[in-house]
């Protein structure tokens, strides 16, 4: 019994810890009008970013519009904290973690773990298939807890796909509303350019 105990709390701070957003976002649902899309502050950094080891991401020559199309075919996937199996729904790390996998590119698990992998790069020369990170819903401390995979940068207007928490909610592609914007840490580019 107390073996049990035991998984189960380790389990729960896996959980707790993957990817950690609960904003309801429905810019792409039917009778909702997103906010105005805002410019993003430059990349940021915390102190807590600097505890967190630098992972290298290997894509094997993988064609990022691949990826990205592949990620669209799971768009409509519900919504699961802390899952990466599309049968339960997707958490945000999830589903970057199961569109990377189809392609046998080991990822982090956990959103927070992507601060320090791939190049970081400035968000106007984002393209199809860089990262894109978001702090949780808490943005005093710059944590990563929310990202996403640049589908489009037509002129400066970022669209990405990713796995929003919230009632209904699940893969949909959003716009870089003042939302998302006022939770911009960076972009990271994980494909050979």
């Amino acid at each position: 019994m107390k073996s049990f105990i035991r998984i189960a709390i380790v389990a729960g701070v896996f959980v707790l810890q993957s990817c950690s957003t609960s904003r309801l976002n429905k810019s792409t649902h039917k009778g909702y009008s997103a906010p105005a899309v805002a410019t993003p502050i430059p990349n940021r950094t915390s102190d807590a970013s600097k505890a967190i080891p630098a992972r290298t991401i290997n894509t094997k020559n993988t064609n990022p519009n691949a990826v990205v199309g592949f990620a669209e075919t799971l768009i409509g996937t519900k919504y699961k904290y802390g899952s990466a199996v599309k049968e339960n729904g997707f958490d945000c790390s999830g589903f970057i973690t199961y569109v990377f996998s189809h392609y046998n590119i080991s990822v982090p698990r956990v959103s927070k773990d992507f601060t320090n992998a791939g190049t970081a790069v400035p968000i106007e020369r984002s393209k199809k298939g860089d990262l894109i990170l978001f702090t949780g819903t808490d943005t005093t401390g710059w944590v990563v807890g929310h990202m996403g995979i640049v589908t489009q940068n037509d002129n400066g207007k970022i669209k990405f796909i990713h796995s929003s928490s919230g009632k209904s909610i699940g893969v949909i592609i959003s716009d870089l509303s003042k939302y998302y914007a006022t939770r911009f840490v960076k972009v990271i580019r994980v494909f050979n350019e």
